[in-house]
């Protein structure tokens, strides 16, 4: 397949291939299964997996009773004219697990939605937040401020550090990666692995030396994630960058795409790939900083999501974007569920469980572009 012709299969709308040809690195643009089939299962999937986290617990709650709890909220007697549950179930559903599960969503999303753009700005699949220590930067950064006592404003603050620990960390990890303009895989994944180690260090530095015993505990929660301490007031944030996010990237669907054919041919197609690429990273950055501020590092995520959204709708990143939010949301919820109830009443943090997904989905995308190589 020429490059023309794989230039024409990223641009059309659809990311068909025209007639005859074979489906080269930059033109997998089709999906296997229509955008929305995939949509409609996943958004039904998402509300089994939703209830399922809303019932299950240390106080088990019925399925149809959880919904009529938040219908009753909604709607009040105009809903559910005879609540038939008591406070504590009530506060329980609607105060407590609720929130938990839509910013485990939010969280999830996010991190998906990151991680596509990021392997399409880098050009590299084995990329993610994570893997490159974009996430441990973002804690870094929180940690840092917590360490020292400057969360002056508060919720506001651990967010500003968060997106300035995760920015810096891409800038370095970036600059450790490039070889003669190009990023290389290679380097990528050491520099990320080499950087990552050194702020684990930092951290642990940091908790060393600080004067309080209780900041301990509280850098467990960065490093391996959770949403054990979610409350309604964090959701606003999370919600607000998916969303303007979302929207900015859906708007740069195009320009995100150009990129799969390579920088020579997006520039000739019009597109400052610098700048561009600048852009995206701060996108980036802001995305992975929210998240870590509210939920600390969930690893893998962003990683191993995006190839399950090209292998069902495609790589083009108008059908792409949609699709991630929904799959972001599903697994890390799922993913939440179980931290919760493998050792009910106790819970392990999310970080563990996506770890213990992500890492085996690491090593066979590392063999997979390994045999790939050497068919080359």
């Amino acid at each position: 397949m020429t490059r023309r012709a794989e230039l024409v299969a990223v641009l059309r709308p659809d990311g068909a291939l025209p007639r005859g040809a074979a489906a080269g690195p930059v033109a997998r643009a089709a999906g296997r299964y229509p955008l929305p089939l995939v949509v409609a299962g996943l958004a039904v999937l998402l509300v089994a997996v939703t209830g399922a986290a809303l019932a299950t617990g240390s106080v088990a709650v019925p399925w149809s009773q959880t919904w009529r709890i938040l219908a009753h909220r909604l709607g009040g007697t105009a809903l559910v004219p005879a609540p038939d549950w008591s406070r504590a179930q009530d506060l329980i559903v609607a105060d407590t697990r609720l929130p938990r599960v839509l910013l485990a969503a939010l969280v999830g999303a996010t991190l998906t939605v990151a991680g596509m753009v990021l392997q399409a700005v880098v050009r590299n699949p084995l990329a993610g937040p994570s893997v490159i220590g974009v996430s441990s930067g973002a804690a870094t950064g929180a940690v840092v401020v917590m360490r020292f006592g400057l969360l002056g404003a508060g919720a506001l603050t651990l967010n500003v550090a968060a997106f300035a620990g995760a920015l810096a960390t891409l800038a370095v990890v970036l600059t450790i990666a490039r070889s003669a303009g190009r990023i290389t895989v290679l380097r990528l994944i050491l520099g990320g692995v080499a950087v990552g180690s050194v702020l684990s260090a930092l951290t642990s530095l940091l908790v060393l030396t600080a004067p309080s015993p209780t900041l301990a505990s509280q850098v467990l929660f960065w490093t391996l994630g959770g949403f054990g301490a979610t409350r309604w007031e964090l959701l606003l944030g999370p919600a607000v960058v998916l969303v303007a996010g979302l929207v900015l990237l859906l708007g740069r669907a195009r320009e995100l795409d150009l990129l799969l054919a390579g920088d020579e041919s997006a520039g000739a197609l019009g597109l400052d790939v610098h700048r561009f690429r600048q852009l995206m990273f701060v996108v980036i950055a802001v995305l992975v900083g929210v998240t870590v501020a509210v939920s600390g590092v969930i690893g893998f995520v962003g990683l191993m999501l995006p190839h399950v959204v090209r292998f069902m709708v495609g790589a083009g990143h108008r059908r792409g974007l949609p699709v991630a939010v929904l799959v972001g949301a599903v697994f890390t919820v799922l993913a939440d569920l179980v931290a919760r109830t493998v050792i009910s009443p106790e819970e392990i943090p999310v970080g563990i469980v996506t770890a213990l997904v992500g890492g085996p989905f690491f090593v066979w995308l590392l063999r997979r572009d390994g045999r790939r190589e050497e068919h080359r």
